[in-house]
């Protein structure tokens, strides 16, 4: 039987990859063509949505949509990796810090930031990932990068003998890195910091309530159909008469979307046939998904 083209969303196990987690799909849905939306690091949980047949078209137009995590950042080390999968590089006791200095800290890395994003990223820098360069022990330096952090907050601090924990709330944008936010905590405060949980709770428009186990998915594998996808994620446009077999073919058309783009075109019946954009008078096809 024939895999149904679309969107499951995963809730990851903590240390498995990415990768490992399409690779388990990949199996349970019998076919080579899964892919996801958003890397989640092995020490991450949570959201991770994959696309299915055709849907691996879609995802580079549905990872750019923002991002929800609740995590824990420690303050009082620094790590090699900003995680705590990292080899601790410095230690300062923290316990001085008050609960407010820690708040205020917080409060400075909300809204539109230019992050460095951390040194064992997947990042490429000059054509190779830079956690490979770190890795064969090469001096990386990533420029930085603009992000927004919509929130930012701290739900509870704990404090243990020399370190203290905190316990946050993130919206972001994507490409943002959650612990490089927890390594610029720490070194604001002066003291280092690094992440020891990440969960991402939603991704775009797909939250934990949405998400499987993949247990629960060897039991039944449950898609979000592709036409459903376009239409809950972008703004549409019902085509008709002759412009229908145009869009199955790319063709450009002289409609007015009434939205710059991407908007995805149906059939009166709610058939997805592409992702179009508008460029003056017509709109231009990004991304045919027609069978």
């Amino acid at each position: 039987m024939a895999t149904a083209d679309g969107l499951v969303v995963v809730d990851k196990p903590p240390g498995w990859t990415s990768h490992d987690v399409v690779s388990r799909v990949r199996r349970i849905a019998d076919t080579r063509k899964v892919g996801h939306a958003g890397t989640l690091d092995p020490l991450a949980t949570g959201v991770l949505v994959l696309g299915l047949g055709r849907a691996t078209r879609l995802l580079g137009h549905l990872s750019g949509h923002t991002k929800a995590y609740d995590a824990t950042i420690r303050l009082g080390q620094a790590t090699q990796t900003d995680d705590a999968d990292g080899e601790v590089v410095a230690e300062r006791e923290a316990s001085g810090l008050s609960d407010e200095a820690i708040r205020r800290a917080v409060a400075a890395l909300t809204g539109e930031l230019e992050q460095v994003p951390s040194s064992v990223s997947a990042i490429k820098v000059d054509g190779r990932r830079a956690y490979k360069r770190v890795r064969d022990d090469e001096l990386v330096e990533i420029a930085p990068r603009p992000v927004t952090v919509h929130e930012f907050v701290v739900d509870t601090i704990a404090r243990q003998a020399v370190l203290v924990d905190v316990d946050v709330h993130v919206e972001c944008t994507a490409g943002t890195y959650v612990r490089a936010l927890a390594r610029d905590l720490g070194a604001a405060l002066g003291v280092g910091g690094h992440l020891t949980r990440l969960r991402r709770t939603r991704s775009g428009r797909y939250d934990l309530r949405a998400a499987h186990r993949l247990e629960e998915l060897e039991r039944s594998l449950d898609v979000v159909d592709l036409d459903h996808v376009a239409a809950e994620n972008f703004a549409t446009y019902e085509l008709v008469g002759d412009a229908v077999p145009a869009a199955r073919n790319g063709r450009q058309l002289h409609i007015r979307l009434g939205s710059p783009g991407p908007v995805a075109v149906l059939t009166s019946g709610g058939e997805f046939i592409a992702l179009y954009a508008q460029h003056g008078p017509v709109a231009k096809a990004v991304a045919v998904f027609s069978p």
